[in-house]
């Protein structure tokens, strides 16, 4: 198996396509500027991890060394007029080196390089493409328009239009077209470029089987979330400058990379070409749709792992999910009340506090305020607190508490319920016990996942509630827990 280096391994594919590699059996080295970055990924322990800039001659030449397939990811997307110059010099020092190294391929990722009016993102990229393409070592460019999974920034951007705005006036873009390409794809096709034979070099179009307007991309997204249509009212004059400020306002994703998104979203990204066929057949099934790329994206297929996957995965469990190296924006909306106490008990008397709320012991913390909300779910047609438990102390998954249905239990240490009240989102409840510094401390997690700009408000139109009822409830459990204590003495 030939040795592959990953530039870009901290970035979006870059972090995705190091474990692909690896899992087809490869050899890989990651070039990034800063190790650390990757010190706690579980994958990054199978590799060969090298620091360099690829503007450095010297480090980019003895991280090629030995080489023969180098994956280059590397783009900038500030928004700095000098980022144009930057990417051509860091292209042109890599194919000097990866020359002087004797490495056998370069493969490219890059953009649409089609239409006359290219954006200055896009225009970089191609310019790119071209530096490797003129270059000594044969290389493939893959030219892709919005990449589909959780972590992309044209994904995102897309999940947070939609999810936010019901209503929503857009720029002309809107309405160009573009053939999207589900993450799996484009990494499946990376993958293949390690053991392709022979030497081609030229750029393929790689793109999914759907093309679509932006527009159409919203309505589906929010098909797909179950979400109502949205309604989309298109606005002749908007800047990419405003537009991207606007973006900045809604969404999380920063003004400085929504601009140069905006910007190439006025250009239509459509292959004109599905050459990469020949070399790199498609799969039984056929490429990914976008529907599918969403559902994916959404991690619609077990939705009850929202809560573990978000909060604490060290690797995602598919290609479309997930990385911890991933921007703070990614991933979509996760609200999350965090709170922890040291108790002045055993944990096992702590446990059996934790293990025992709800029903009659009842929830901790301003008893009325829960029945208040048990009564307003009731009359919302929910189960409120009429459920109670199936016993007083002991807890298996499955089992119902209230309004909640206990998701997970590992004995003396977590109990996470998963709430089954009407809300417009997903809510989870983690209780736990640790220790450290020798002492027993209490762990309370709320998470909630909103649907739509409902779930939004309808967060922040509790959470001035939340100090007066999730606040109480870690003194109260441990006051709970050292009665508890004091009984048994």
């Amino acid at each position: 198996m030939p040795l592959c280096l990953v530039t870009g391994a901290t970035g979006y594919i870059g972090g995705r396509l190091a474990p692909e590699l690896l899992a087809a059996g490869h050899d890989v080295r990651c070039m990034v500027r800063s190790a650390g970055r990757l010190r706690d990924l579980p994958w990054a322990a199978r590799t060969e991890v090298v620091e360099a800039d690829a503007t450095d001659a010297g480090r980019t030449r003895r991280a090629l060394d030995g080489v023969e397939v180098a994956y280059y990811l590397i783009h900038t997307m500030g928004a700095s007029g000098r980022f144009a110059e930057r990417d051509r010099l860091a292209a042109r020092t890599f194919a000097a080196a990866a020359a002087e190294a004797g490495v056998r391929r370069i493969v490219y990722l890059g953009g649409p390089s089609a239409g006359e009016a290219l954006s200055p993102h896009l225009r970089s990229r191609a310019e790119v493409g071209e530096i490797f393409l003129g270059g000594v070592v044969p290389a493939v460019v893959l030219r892709a328009a919005m990449i589909i999974g959780s972590g992309s920034a044209s994904f995102e951007m897309l999940r947070y239009l939609t999810e936010r705005l019901p209503v929503m006036t857009t720029p002309r873009w809107v309405r160009s077209r573009t053939q999207p390409i589900a993450v799996r794809d484009v990494l499946r096709y990376l993958v293949a470029w390690a053991e392709v034979p022979g030497t081609v070099n030229r750029g393929f179009d790689i793109g999914g089987p759907d093309v679509l307007t932006y527009v159409d991309m919203m309505q589906e997204y929010a098909a797909v979330a179950g979400l109502p249509p949205r309604l989309i009212l298109p606005v002749p004059l908007l800047s990419p400058r405003l537009s991207s400020l606007w973006v900045g306002l809604v969404t999380p994703v920063p003004a400085s990379i929504a601009r140069p998104l905006v910007e190439s979203l006025r250009n239509e990204a459509v292959c004109g070409e599905h050459d990469i066929a020949r070399h790199v057949p498609d799969p039984e099934g056929g490429l990914v749709g976008f529907r599918r790329a969403v559902s994916l994206a959404l991690m619609k297929i077990r939705e009850a792992d929202v809560a573990t996957r978000w909060s604490s995965a060290s690797t995602p469990g598919a290609p479309s999910d997930p990385l911890p190296t991933d921007p703070d924006w990614a991933g979509g909306s996760l609200f999350v009340d965090d709170r922890s106490l040291a108790v002045p008990s055993s944990p096992e008397a702590l446990w059996q506090v934790i293990e025992g709320i709800g029903g009659r012991n009842g929830w901790y913390s301003l008893p009325v305020a829960w029945k208040l909300r048990g009564l307003a779910d009731r009359l919302v047609g929910g189960v409120g607190l009429r459920r109670g438990r199936r016993d007083p102390a002991r807890l298996r998954v499955g089992d119902t508490i209230d309004f909640w249905r206990v998701e997970e239990v590992l004995p003396g240490r977590l109990l996470r319920l998963r709430a089954e009240m009407r809300l417009p989102g997903l809510a989870w409840l983690e209780l736990g016990v640790t220790r450290s510094g020798g002492r027993t401390v209490y762990t309370q997690r709320a998470i909630f996942h909103p649907h739509g700009l409902l779930g939004h408000l309808y967060w922040w139109a509790i959470s001035p509630f939340h100090g007066l009822i999730f606040g109480r409830m870690p003194v109260n459990v441990a006051a709970a827990a050292r009665r508890r204590e004091r009984s048994r003495s």
